[in-house]
């Protein structure tokens, strides 16, 4: 699979012609960010870059060579957003944006923290730029920032204490559960602002919806106790809350693997 991040592919040549003037990999990957956010990811197009850019489509081509080089570095882009515990200042992303990632966490050096940090930080994510998840199923995610937050992820699951042959399953419990729903959470948001509703209005209204339909009606009476019990009082704080629980089911598994041995 080719990549913008290997070698051969990290500098552009062209497709004839001199340098286009004022532009760089930084501004092209800063608005293919925003209009992937404002006008999803089936709505992009190179000829629509260029026209936001107010350049010719070729004038993009000098530094890309295809629209999916383009999307790989919205995605590595994208992952500098995430604040990594314990790292440094300023991060060379290789796209020209540096972003900074000085640990303001206040997490200190505890595992379950960090992991809950990092959980955290990728959940909000996905939520943030709904465009992310499949294009992050869909390349090596390789770029630096990638590298970066995979490079912490394992740092902390390394003091863990599990043995390292049960690391990476760590790691896919947690991170797949975060992937998931994130995933699904900014698929209910962006739904939400589709129809023009705010998170908690859509919830009500689909919760009307389904309690008349006489075939759905009694999933609904039957989970009544559960929604009750699950608390708060809008569906961020619903989410937030089944989100930390969920997390806290998963740490309380690999405390209880690692004590085993």
């Amino acid at each position: 699979m080719t990549s913008v991040w290997l070698e051969g592919k990290k500098r552009r040549g062209g497709r004839g012609g001199g340098q286009p003037s004022g532009l760089d990999r930084r501004r092209i990957t800063e608005v293919t960010v925003r209009l992937l956010d404002a006008e999803g990811l089936g709505k992009f197009s190179m000829r629509r870059l260029a026209a936001e850019l107010n350049v010719t489509a070729m004038s993009v081509y000098w530094y890309v060579d295809t629209k999916d080089d383009l999307l790989e570095l919205a995605l590595d882009a994208a992952y500098g957003e995430l604040r990594l515990p314990g790292t440094e200042t300023g991060i060379e992303t290789g796209t020209g944006i540096e972003t900074e990632t000085e640990d303001e966490t206040g997490t200190g050096d505890d595992w379950r923290d960090q992991l809950r940090v990092l959980a955290g930080e990728y959940r909000a994510l996905l939520v943030r730029h709904p465009w992310l998840s499949p294009l992050a199923g869909r390349f090596l995610n390789i770029g630096p920032n990638a590298l970066s937050f995979s490079r912490a992820v394992q740092d902390v699951v390394r003091r863990t204490g599990l043995p390292a042959h049960r690391m990476t399953s760590a790691i896919s419990a947690v991170f797949q559960f975060v992937y998931g729903y994130g995933t699904m959470e900014g698929h209910y948001f962006a739904r939400a602002a589709d129809v023009g509703m705010s998170p908690d209005d859509y919830y009500k209204h689909a919760v009307e919806s389904v309690t008349g339909d006489p075939d759905a009606a009694h999933v609904v009476e039957d989970s009544k106790d559960i929604m009750a019990a699950r608390g708060g009082d809008t569906v961020a704080e619903m989410l937030g809350r089944d989100f930390d629980f969920a997390l806290d089911l998963l740490i309380a598994g690999i405390e209880a693997t690692a004590a085993r041995g």
